[in-house]
């Protein structure tokens, strides 16, 4: 196995200091995933676009296969990862969200809101992303079409 079949196992996870508490709470409810954490290391201020970009160099580098970012909403360090041309990050709150983002868009990265999901939500969002695939078919010309923007 080389170094990067081994990295493609790897779910970079970071977060700012509003979703640190799920971020731990993930890590804890989901033990059997290989995590890379790439920080924040705990509720002190932060800057959550500082960490969208270290998951998203995390992915490029091929240091991770996918991601999960989470912030107090979801939604900066959403929009934060999807300046990365590589990069196709869905923000979701139930697990239809999360298994379609994987299904139709082919999302590599997950985000989610510390203050707007619950764990076992949370929880259920990641085992749904994890574990589903990207039917192709239709759906790939589709995201052709994002990369050539």
């Amino acid at each position: 196995m080389t170094d990067k079949d081994e990295s493609a196992g790897l779910v970079a996870i970071a977060c700012d200091h509003g979703g640190f508490a799920l971020k731990d709470a993930l890590k804890a409810a989901l033990p059997d995933v290989k995590w890379l954490d790439l920080g924040t290391d705990s509720a002190a201020s932060v800057d959550y676009p500082d960490f969208a970009h270290k998951l998203a160099d995390a992915i490029k580098s091929g240091k991770a296969g996918r991601g999960v970012l989470v912030c107090g909403s979801g939604i900066g360090i959403s929009i934060a990862a999807n300046r990365h041309a590589h990069i196709r990050c869905a923000l979701v709150h139930d697990v239809t969200g999360a298994r379609l983002c994987r299904q139709h868009n082919d999302a590599n990265v997950l985000a989610l809101g510390g203050r707007t999901t619950g764990d076992v939500v949370a929880k259920e969002c990641v085992e749904a992303f994890l574990n589903t695939a990207f039917e192709g078919g239709r759906h790939q010309k589709r995201i052709d079409k994002l990369s050539s923007c």
